[in-house]
């Protein structure tokens, strides 16, 4: 199942570890510039749409768009991630001119499955609806099926750009401009008290979010084309070096792999088990969202979908650490440096607690307080709150092993993976939810979260041996430990808790860890 790995021997230029890492903090820097500002921008679009309208109107909305993006990861065949893994190989190969034909290749049937999805999705809309039990729900699935080819679009044009290390794309597109547009849209039709057209507020900056991505990715193509050819003296060099070695039959093997050019049988053979795993990873993310409005209404989803809110925003961090990372990984693995990968793992870890323990452990002190910030009636949300941050705390410290996992072309056990975990949530919000509403979801989404992290790190064992357990882990599991868990509690038991303790210690916590981590940060540096 899925593609088999590409491995060559290359000595690339300018990618010695120390350059490499650079190079995804400094990316990894700008995502999470922009991960900050998304999260804040969808938690206020969580909070004005709980705020502004009833439970069943934003539980309603909140199932409908969790079935736009489930369809979505359906219709983009896995492009995304295919563009990122030959894109950057192409890259290191020294292979820049073919990317335009990889780009044809990708989005033509990506965009042309999306249109079927969405004309699926019209068709399907009515008995949906029946089943979610809102006659509304029908003109929003219609609403949101016009925008499901734009999303595809600009998913696929995103990572291409991702692929050439440019992220100011996804940052200022996707993470900035579309929820900002989304924002400005629905506190609009709150103010027109027109709850009808909150499907086409969320769904319409898709459309200029794809044209944007597209003309975007056109310039970097063009620019880093004539670039990154190879000068004449390069392949006169690698000409000579080819002669040399043609009696070699194992160096000759290699140079047959590297010439080889990516046609759509091997595009597709890499793409669609990932886009299988993708749709069951969307189905953990927000399947949850959709059973619970099946199994236990649409006010229960409302109240799971605000209880899983800190952990949407812990994803924002989260992605802006992985798209730094993924085409790194893919040149590491292509030129068969395991111990940089393991330095990379160790050190992407580390910025994944640094960056989403703070939130979790907040959350997980002052759920109450959180909760309320959705409104009065979300206060059931509370015991959902604390088992999804103490299970995405875990999985933090599990690290990134499905991505390296995926970059080691191993798609189908990616596919694998995400598909048990997908059975594991089902199975678990099957039995819980009807009992347990939004907890019991809770419960499913930790269960489904264990699987897809601790699986790759096992299958991974014969190839890189990879655990969290290293000094860069282990600073950041301690400094937000006492900034954000021992600092907190200790002012809420001294003081009796409430928002503007939660503020205080947020701030205070914001400050000593950041010079905690600047103090330690020659642990948090890889080993290799």
């Amino acid at each position: 199942m899925g593609a088999h790995p590409l491995v060559v021997r290359v000595t690339p230029t300018g990618t010695r570890p120390g350059n490499g890492l650079r190079r995804v903090l400094r990316g990894g820097a700008v995502n999470m510039a922009g991960a900050v500002v998304s999260a804040a921008l969808n938690l206020a679009l969580i909070v004005a749409i709980t705020r502004a309208f009833s439970q069943e109107t934003a539980g309603l909305l909140f199932s409908a768009t969790s079935v736009f993006l489930i369809m979505a990861a359906v219709a983009n065949a896995g492009a995304p991630d295919g563009l990122v893994y030959f894109i950057a190989r192409m890259r290191v190969f020294g292979r820049p001119e073919a990317v335009p034909v990889l780009l044809r290749l990708a989005l033509g049937p990506a965009v042309l499955a999306s249109c079927v999805v969405g004309a699926a999705l019209v068709v399907f809309a009515g008995p949906l609806a029946e089943a979610l039990g809102s006659e509304e729900a029908t003109a929003y699935l219609w609403m949101l099926a016009l925008f499901l080819p734009f999303a595809v679009l600009t998913d696929s044009a995103l990572a291409a750009t991702r692929a050439h290390h440019d992220m100011s794309a996804t940052v200022l597109v996707d993470k900035v401009g579309r929820p900002l547009a989304q924002l400005g849209l629905v506190g609009m039709i709150a103010l027109s008290g027109s709850a009808g057209l909150l499907a086409l507020a969320w769904a319409g900056p898709y459309l200029p979010a794809a044209v944007l991505a597209w003309f975007w990715l056109g310039r970097i193509v063009r620019r880093a084309a004539p670039d990154e050819l190879p000068s004449p003296e390069a392949q006169d060099r690698d000409g000579r070096e080819a002669r040399d070695e043609r009696d070699d039959r194992t160096d000759r093997s290699e140079r047959d792999e590297r010439d080889e050019r990516v046609t759509p049988a091997v595009f597709w053979a890499f793409a669609l088990p990932r886009a299988l795993g993708g749709v069951a990873q969307m189905g953990v993310q927000r399947g949850g969202v959709v059973m619970v409005a099946l199994l236990n209404g649409l006010s229960g989803a409302a109240v799971f979908t605000a209880a899983t809110r800190i952990m949407v925003v812990g994803q924002f961090g989260t992605q802006a650490v992985l798209n730094a990372a993924q085409p790194r990984f893919a040149e590491l693995l292509a030129s068969r440096d395991h111990n940089a990968v393991r330095a990379l793992y160790q050190a992407g870890t580390a910025w994944l607690v640094c960056l989403n323990w703070p939130l979790y452990l907040s959350a997980l002190v002052f759920a109450p307080e959180v909760m309320r910030l959705f409104g009065d009636e979300y206060a059931a949300g509370v015991v959902a709150l604390v088992i999804v941050c103490a299970g995405q705390m875990t999985a933090q410290v599990l690290g990134m092993g499905d991505l390296v996992l995926t970059m080691t072309g191993r798609t189908g056990l990616n596919l694998l993976n995400n598909v048990m975990s997908l059975l594991a949530n089902v199975a678990v919000c099957v039995l819980l939810v009807p009992a347990y509403g939004a907890a019991g979801a809770a419960v499913a989404l930790v269960a489904s979260a264990m699987v897809r992290k601790l699986l790759p790190l096992w299958q991974l064992r014969s190839l890189v041996v990879l655990h969290p357990f290293s000094r860069p882990v282990a600073a950041a599991t301690c400094s937000a430990l006492v900034w954000f868990g021992a600092l907190p509690m200790t002012m809420d038991a001294l003081t009796g808790g409430g928002v503007p303790v939660l503020v205080a210690a947020l701030l205070v916590g914001a400050i000593g860890h950041l010079g905690t981590i600047w103090w330690l940060r020659e642990s948090l540096e890889p080993r290799r």
